[in-house]
């Protein structure tokens, strides 16, 4: 056993440093900059969203740079539902599904950006947001620049609507600050293509167009689409200006339900391009670091995972045999108690840090933050559980999370920033 797990964490570890090392040699993008104003599309996923919808029409509305209603496309399955006459009202498009061949927020994008292309219309970039969010008020100003500057996909900085609500989702608010305020900005400074994580994004338009669509259909469409602009080269950029906040759960059962969703769709995307990304690696070409960094993935982690699993059922497994034979298995509890307290410990620290990298930027408040420092670690460790749950779900479908976060704080949101 004591074999194994050497050799698993030394993979692990081998895997870690090269994947820094390839890292530090990203090499960018050619960027074609643009002097013109662009023209932006806002397509919005919104089935059964009425509870939360109007805090971000309402963001959309005060915007620094003004979005045309007509140019924001609310997307529900039929007209029954109560979001259908609120986006109405307001003035906006109401795109109705009519194809359910992929029952997903992949082909509810997909469909609304066919039947923009129908009519023949062009917009320069498409942004994609999930129902719950609200906006900064400069967030379209600060994208605009990012686009003009030529950049393929802009990531804007994802904050927490109801982080303070509970430990929950204060946890899940720290998911995106791993996936952005560490992973993005560090890509983003060394040339690699970024991750997209689900909402408060651009792509720009004319990729939509040669595609079609958004022909994205996975659980995780958003990661699907991250090793499409891997495969493709195109320019990614992480703009911490644009800031958006976005509602997190506040069940904990949701969390691992969105979690193991995930998970799911993580190796259900990579499966379907590995052969192009292995094939892509071989050639070697200017987005090789990009590559290798997206293939090795989440590699290490599981091996580390694993090898600390083999060293718990090997502690398990010689308490259960000092028991048996009546021998004393104090030693035996202490040293598993110290090698969980150890772990839980190491990622205390990597909460700590990522707290003071975010310091105030994130909607948290000092209380969340004490108990979210010593929450976090059993968050992370719940990935166990959902990548179980995930390995064992053989039809995993596409859930909607509920959102139930009302206007008032949505609005409290947008009058706070309009004040800054």
């Amino acid at each position: 056993m004591i074999v194994v797990q050497m050799i698993l964490v030394i993979i692990a570890v081998w895997l870690l440093l090269r994947k820094y090392l390839i890292s530090l040699k990203g090499a960018g993008r050619e960027l074609v900059k643009s002097t013109d104003e662009p023209t932006f599309a806002v397509l919005i996923p919104a089935k059964d969203e009425s509870a939360v919808i109007e805090g971000l029409l309402s963001s959309l509305d005060n915007q620094s740079y003004k979005i045309n209603k007509n140019d924001i496309y609310v997307i529900v399955e039929d007209k029954n539902d109560p979001t259908y006459n609120i986006a109405l009202k307001r003035g906006n498009r109401v795109v109705v599904r009519r194809d359910f061949t992929y029952k997903c927020k992949g082909g509810a994008l997909d469909e609304a950006v066919k039947l923009i292309i129908s009519e023949g219309k062009h917009y320069d970039a498409y942004f994609i947001f999930d129902a719950d969010n609200v906006l900064d008020k400069d967030f379209f100003m600060e994208m605009k620049d990012s686009y003009k500057k030529g950049y393929d996909v802009g990531i804007g900085y994802r904050n927490t609507k109801n982080g303070n609500d509970n430990i929950y989702a204060a946890a899940s608010s720290l998911t995106f600050s791993m996936i952005n305020t560490l992973g993005n900005s560090f890509k983003a400074k060394h040339g690699l293509t970024l991750t997209v994580s689900g909402t408060g994004f651009y792509i720009r338009g004319s990729i939509l167009e040669s595609l079609g669509g958004y022909p994205f259909y996975s659980l995780t469409e958003d990661y699907e689409f991250s090793l499409y602009a891997v495969l493709n080269n195109l320019s990614t950029t992480y703009n911490r200006e644009a800031k958006y906040y976005d509602e997190q759960p506040v069940s904990y059962e949701v969390t691992i339900r969105q979690r193991t969703r995930w998970i799911k769709g993580y190796f259900t995307a990579r499966r379907m391009y590995y052969r192009d990304l292995r094939e892509k690696l071989a050639d070697k070409d200017s987005n090789y670091a990009s590559t290798y960094v997206t293939l090795v993935g989440v590699k290490p982690y599981i091996l580390l995972v694993l090898a600390l699993l083999c060293e718990i059922i090997k502690s398990i497994f010689d308490i259960s045999m000092a028991s048996f034979a009546d021998k004393p298995i104090g030693m035996f509890v202490y040293n598993l108690a110290i090698i969980l307290f150890s772990v839980y410990l190491v990622l205390v620290v990597f909460t700590s840090v990522l707290l003071f990298i975010e310091k105030d930027s994130l909607r948290l408040n000092r209380g969340m933050k004490l108990k979210v420092l010593f929450y976090n670690p059993l968050f992370l460790a719940g990935y166990v559980k959902c990548l179980y749950l995930s390995i064992k779900s053989k039809n995993l479908i596409w859930e909607r999370i509920p959102h139930t976060v009302n206007s008032s704080l949505d609005e409290e949101l947008i009058e706070e920033r309009v004040k800054k």
